[in-house]
């Protein structure tokens, strides 16, 4: 699955490691879900959705 994590991230000029501290995941897990090696629970995505004041489907693309 397509995602726009890093863009969102970059945006808001996070590092990876501040991204997974606010998702309580690991750097290594923020960095999987953005290279697309990993897909994330809905629970997690909503997480992400969440800190990033969005709609899952505006993070995550069909793919």
């Amino acid at each position: 699955m397509k995602n726009r994590l890093k863009i969102l991230r970059a945006e808001r000029d996070w590092s990876q490691q501040h991204l997974a501290d606010l998702l309580e995941v690991s750097r290594q897990s923020v960095n999987a879900i953005e290279t697309g090696r990993y897909d994330p629970s809905l629970p997690l995505a909503f997480r992400i959705a969440d800190v990033f004041e969005t709609q899952i489907e505006e993070i995550f693309l069909r793919g």
